[in-house]
């Protein structure tokens, strides 16, 4: 409550200073005649044009993007410059993980794959912690997009196989190679790998990329 009433406190001194700015503002324009006045005139509107333009490439230029992904079906988003940014940095994210490459049957840790997993699913969080909710109303955003990856796909995957992992690891100091239930988690991993390529291919729309096959050199 003390927080709300001091926002509201601090909202009323702005409204008040921008508004006795603005009368001093008006006050001195209507003092200035002659080049003095076209100037000034000028430099205010090139200043008001600028601004405007700005709120409309972050905000109004908007393009509707229809997209396919596993569990939520046919998606229709409205994006701008700003979720187009942020829909290429989970791509790029998503895209230079094991999310999207294959792990060969004999290749790699198996501990390695699923700590990239974890990695992902911190970054992700991190990108959406530090970008601003999406504006546009009533569709689909690139942040709920993305949630729906973390919640739906990385967080029941890595709650099901980072216990099953560690318990083998703290009861034998064998290579996860001698782990028995390795055959499965591999097999879940590419199944799981097949649904994040699909939301890799989302965000690389999303993000305006145009040969996302080229980037990802394979298809869903």
């Amino acid at each position: 409550m003390k927080a709300i009433t001091s926002a509201l406190a601090m909202r009323f001194m702005l409204s008040g200073v921008g508004g006795a700015l603005t009368g001093l503002l008006a006050y001195a324009l209507s003092n200035i005649h002659g080049y003095a006045l076209f100037v000034t005139v000028g430099l205010i509107g090139g200043i008001a044009i600028f601004f405007l333009s700005q709120f409309y490439s972050r905000n109004v230029s908007l393009t509707e993007v229809v997209v396919t992904v596993p569990q939520l079906s046919q998606m229709t988003f409205m994006v701008n410059n700003t979720s187009r940014q942020a829909a290429w940095e989970i791509f790029v994210e998503v895209a230079t993980r094991v999310s999207t490459q294959p792990l060969g049957r004999e290749d790699g840790f198996l501990r390695e794959s699923l700590n990239s997993l974890y990695q992902l699913f911190g970054q992700t969080r991190t990108l959406l912690k530090n970008m601003q909710p999406g504006k546009v109303s009533h569709e689909n955003t690139v942040e709920y997009l993305a949630l729906t990856m973390l919640n739906r796909e990385l967080r029941p995957f890595l709650s099901k196989w980072h216990p099953r992992l560690s318990r083998f690891e703290q009861e034998t100091a064998a290579d996860d190679a001698a782990w028995l239930d390795g055959a499965e988690f591999r097999e879940e991993l590419e199944q799981l790998r097949g649904r994040l390529l699909e939301f890799a291919f989302a965000f690389a729309r999303l993000a305006g990329a145009p040969n996302p096959q080229v980037l990802l050199a394979t298809a869903p």
